[in-house]
């Protein structure tokens, strides 16, 4: 499988991983400079050479994956046979550079009601690297000819198109899924949230509209659908940051979308160096 493929398959299935490069060689070597490994949880895809220098790197890999906040690493390896580890000697003569850079785990968003609002902000998200979901009951909001202005994300886009029941793709969401209700039905928002609080491993819930109708929809989450107090309180609303107060659907979007990514940074798993100078450079004195 390619490489691209694998980093494309550890992304839909959420798992963290790390993309082995090797970055410079001198002298002899397995491989040359540009060749990768990716390294899963339990699986790998590719090769930079096999033998020692593929095992140390895995190794290291799979430290990186269970690691909460990983950042790149550089790991030199001497290919002679002066030099031995647990997982033996290479003995090319040369000397290789291998570059670690941790894949994380991308932030996951989906909003329900591609109204003038949600277009808004999927315009903003679809400009960062995450899953961005989008799910509308009106085939006319989710046509495709409407969503060419996001045809140069960055995002990752997956359009819904469910006429009936749109809470039934909360189950087809990935975990930790940022969930965004604005459609154009107080019925199908209200459904919505009931849904939402039932569907186990979500990430936020936030709820657009007025203070009346959150009043409505508290009292029926709690006697309609029995929810706590507490369960309630799940569901932020209003959302976005209260001192922008804008009406206009592009502001809100902003305000939103502000408030969302500042839920992300609280949230984030990873951090990346500002340069390559930033990056750990590890030599491996006992590798061969």
């Amino acid at each position: 499988m390619p490489w691209v493929a694998a980093v494309a398959r550890l992304r839909a299935r959420r798992e963290p991983g790390t993309l082995v490069t090797v970055a410079a060689v001198r002298g002899h070597a397995p491989r040359k400079p540009g060749a990768k490994l990716v390294v899963g949880q339990t699986e790998t895809w590719g090769s930079i050479g096999g033998g020692n220098i593929e095992a140390v790197a895995i190794d290291r890999a799979r430290e990186l994956n269970s690691t909460a906040h990983p950042e790149p690493e550089l790991m030199e390896f001497a290919l002679n046979d002066k030099v031995t580890s647990r997982h033996g000697v290479q003995c090319c003569g040369g000397a290789v550079t291998v570059l670690l850079e941790p894949l994380p785990v991308v932030q996951s968003v989906a909003i329900f009601g591609v109204g003038h609002v949600g277009l808004e902000l999927a315009r903003i998200l679809a400009r960062h690297n995450l899953d961005l979901h989008l799910i509308d009951t009106r085939p006319e909001m989710i046509a495709d000819e409407r969503l060419d202005v996001l045809s140069d994300a960055m995002a990752q886009i997956h359009v819904h198109r469910t006429l009936l029941l749109p809470e039934a793709v909360l189950s087809e969401l990935p975990p930790g899924t940022h969930v965004l209700i604005m459609t154009h039905d107080h019925a199908e928002d209200a459904a919505l949230c009931d849904a939402a609080l039932r569907t186990p491993g979500l990430g936020s819930i936030g709820l657009i509209g007025s203070a009346a109708k959150w009043t409505r929809f508290r009292k029926r989450l709690a006697t309609e659908g029995g929810f706590d107090a507490a369960a309630i309180d799940r569901i932020k609303t209003p959302i976005g940051i209260p001192e922008i107060a804008g009406k206009e659907p592009a502001t809100i979007a902003v305000s939103v979308a502000a408030d969302l990514l500042r839920a992300f940074e609280e949230d984030r798993r990873w951090e990346v160096p500002d340069t390559v100078a930033d990056i750990p450079f590890t030599p491996v004195a006992d590798s061969a």
